[in-house]
């Protein structure tokens, strides 16, 4: 498999509220302090509000849907996507839903199921643009760069400012056969002050794909020793893409 350091979209979760009008105030006050936890990189804490809030209300989706994004984030996949799974049962159109199903088979590799999970987002929100990065995403992880690409194009055609897809649509066309447009693409975005070293990275593969080596090189040492860069970049050699 080719992939590298293709970039995930993740999606703002937005609950659903829960039945009792007095637990539902108390609900969504725990809710945001998930939300606060998450955005502080603290996934156990929002894990055991999530908890809490599952209780007695088993069938929050906007619980379920934290209490996912936390166990994914502390690496827990299995029960990451069992959570998505009973928001499925209950709403099985959940647009958020459906894209953690999708975010928890790219984390296990499954490409084909990611797919399928993030064709459903869009079928049920058209023009998602972080359903359609990361339907790329799915779609480069089999090889099938063109179609990757499209998908990329589409997002960015919804969210031009969309880095990620923009990235991604850079490996793409590294991997997919034309280094010389993943570079100009990327090199701006790895230029970058703010860009970090996934981007860099992904600019020293289409350099070297490109047959600039020693420019990859120096793309590389900017984030590990060099004999760590000597081992990157003999990997890049050895990747076998389609000519052009």
């Amino acid at each position: 498999m080719k992939r590298l350091m293709l970039t995930a979209s993740l999606a703002m979760l937005v609950g659903c509220t829960a039945p009792d009008a007095g637990r539902q105030v108390g609900a969504a006050g725990d809710l945001r302090v998930a939300d606060a936890a998450m955005a502080s990189g603290l996934p156990q804490t929002a894990l055991s509000v999530t908890r809490d809030i599952l209780q007695t209300d088993p069938r929050n989706v906007g619980a379920l849907l934290r209490q996912g994004a936390a166990l994914a984030a502390m690496g827990q996949t299995d029960a990451a996507e069992e959570c998505y799974r009973r928001v499925i049962e209950i709403d099985p159109r959940s647009a958020e839903g459906l894209r953690g199903l999708g975010r928890a088979a790219l984390g296990a590799g499954d490409a084909r199921k990611a797919e399928a999970m993030f064709r459903q987002v869009i079928e049920v929100t058209p023009g998602d643009a972080m359903a359609l990065n990361n339907l790329g995403i799915a779609l480069d992880m089999q090889e099938r760069h063109e179609e990757a690409q499209a998908s990329y194009h589409a997002a960015l055609k919804q969210q031009p400012a969309m880095t990620a897809a923009r990235v991604n649509l850079g490996l793409s066309l590294a991997l997919g056969g034309a280094p010389d447009r993943a570079v100009e693409i990327l090199r701006p975005l790895a230029s970058d002050p703010g860009a970090d070293s996934k981007v860099r990275e992904n600019l020293a593969v289409a350099l070297a794909l490109a047959g600039e080596r020693e420019a990859a090189g120096k793309v590389l040492a900017a984030d590990m020793p060099q004999d760590t860069a000597s081992v990157a970049l003999a990997g890049y050699a050895a990747l076998k893409v389609p000519a052009k």
